[in-house]
């Protein structure tokens, strides 16, 4: 049996929807399913066994013996919510949890990480462990986060393989229901459909222009194909970066979508909303050099490819994984 929490979610639904696809039949999903907005992730998949997150643990003392692995992805991924109180429960806790049983039962975990630990960047962005205690995330979440990749490696206790994963930002199928956390790509090919333009936040600092803001973005099939590569291979436990390596800018974002979309481009600029502004990240860019010397060796998506392929394939039929 596999095991995949945030199940429902867009990136561990992708994650099934491929574990599916190549030949994994045992999945148990995990999350709280009574949200039923994000009901169309999981449908037609064939999935084994649901478990409510709340009765999860109980569950898993259970079947222990019968788990070969466990993705931890579920999570609260607001970077808007300021409530910290929700993040130490779903976040920090429930993944202190889930480590603990893994480390009582013996079996693998990956998790949910993200790039929102590394704050402005100021230490750079390489997923050295070092630097972890000195990490000035930005909000609650990113706080959380870090939270939770600094009690994983102070623990004496741990599962026989481990990773905890960065996400930097990641686009693709599956992430409908998430409103304003959503993609870039996923608002702009909405605003494109409706009005034919695209609105994008303008800079507040002088040393970018509008637009000119760096992320590294990442397709969730690249994503999906890394997790995999973590269960398949199992290499050094620890901390590990899951962007492309490569930055680039909203501008460019913006046009790839008009592309794919046989549209003219066309941008508005408008302020950064009042709430982020003070926590918004003007660049980010993965250092990858642990995954490749991990022995993963596939080349990612581009951008172009990458939003060519989210638009035209899901987008634009409306058609999700």
């Amino acid at each position: 049996m596999i095991v995949v929490t945030g199940a429902a979610g867009f990136i561990a639904s992708c994650l099934i929807g491929s574990l599916i696809e190549k030949g994994y039949k045992h999945i148990i999903a995990v999350d709280d399913f009574s949200k039923k907005e994000k009901a169309g992730n999981f449908i037609d998949k064939s999935i084994q066994e649901f478990s409510e997150r709340a009765e999860f643990f109980e569950w898993l003392d259970q079947h222990a013996k019968e788990i070969e692995f466990i993705f931890h992805i579920g999570a609260r991924t607001d970077t808007t919510e300021f409530n910290m109180a929700v993040f130490d429960e779903l976040n920090t806790g429930y993944s202190m949890s889930v480590w603990n049983a893994c480390s009582k039962y013996g079996i693998p975990l990956v998790y949910a990480s993200s790039a929102a630990t590394y704050g402005l960047g100021e230490l750079g962005y390489a997923d050295n462990h070092e630097i972890v205690n000195d990490l000035k995330p930005l909000n609650p979440y990113g706080v959380s986060k870090n939270d939770f990749d600094k009690w994983a490696l102070a623990q004496e206790s741990a599962p026989p393989f481990w990773a905890g994963m960065k996400f930097f930002n990641v686009y693709g199928p599956n992430e409908y229901h998430k409103g304003r956390m959503a993609s870039v790509i996923f608002h702009a090919y909405h605003q494109i459909n409706e009005t034919g333009r695209v609105k994008l936040f303008r800079s507040h600092r002088p040393d970018f222009e509008d637009g000119g803001q760096l992320r590294d973005f990442i397709y969730v099939k690249d994503v999906v194909s890394v997790l995999i590569f973590m269960l398949e291979n199992k290499p050094e436990s620890g901390l590990y970066n899951l962007g492309t390596g490569k930055a680039r800018t909203f501008l460019d974002l913006a046009k790839a979508t008009f592309t794919a979309c046989d549209k003219k481009t066309i941008i508005d600029f408008v302020d950064t909303p009042a709430d982020i502004r003070d926590k918004y990240q003007y660049f980010t860019e993965a250092n990858m050099a642990k995954l490749k010397n991990a022995g993963y060796n596939k080349e990612f998506y581009s951008l172009e490819e990458g939003v060519n392929d989210y638009v035209r394939n899901y987008l634009i039929p409306e058609k999700y994984l």
